[in-house]
């Protein structure tokens, strides 16, 4: 399409579509999910326990937490304590061959600790990993 202008100049029109403000929204949003990801991720806040000897999880199991209310949950759906081994054996695998990881908040008491791992061995899993996290080198008392 041509214009022309008072001085009777043939102008064509700028149809080119300006992509700058549309890379700055996308390296924006780009952004924003790197950050967001790895705590969607992480589930449910718990403070795990230090150990020194701590094996990282390389497969992809089923995993019971109890946070420091004393809440449980099966991956990350909360789950009530008296359900938690019909809900076990509905995952559908041999018990015997069954690996569960336990990650109980550091704060959680023995007793209710205790009570988790029944309701989990009831369901015939005997295979438990509790999970931990490694000491730090450099806190007071780590080596």
């Amino acid at each position: 399409m041509a214009f022309s202008n008072s001085s009777g100049q043939t102008r064509t029109s700028l149809a080119e579509i300006n992509i700058t403000p549309l890379v700055d929204v996308v390296l924006v949003l780009l952004i924003i999910f790197m950050i967001t990801a790895p705590v969607l991720q992480s589930g449910i806040e718990v403070a795990l326990p230090k150990t020194r000897s701590v094996k990282e999880i390389t497969e992809q199991r089923l995993v019971v937490t109890i946070d420091r209310d004393q809440n449980v949950f099966l991956g990350d759906q909360p789950v009530n304590i008296h359900e938690l081994s019909r809900k076990l054996r509905q995952a559908g695998t041999d018990p015997a061959h069954q690996v569960i990881y336990l990650r109980a908040d550091e704060r959680v008491p023995f007793g209710a600790f205790a009570s988790v791992m029944d309701a989990v061995k009831q369901t015939g899993i005997t295979n438990i990993s509790i999970v931990t996290q490694p000491l730090d080198a450099k806190a007071p008392g780590g080596r």
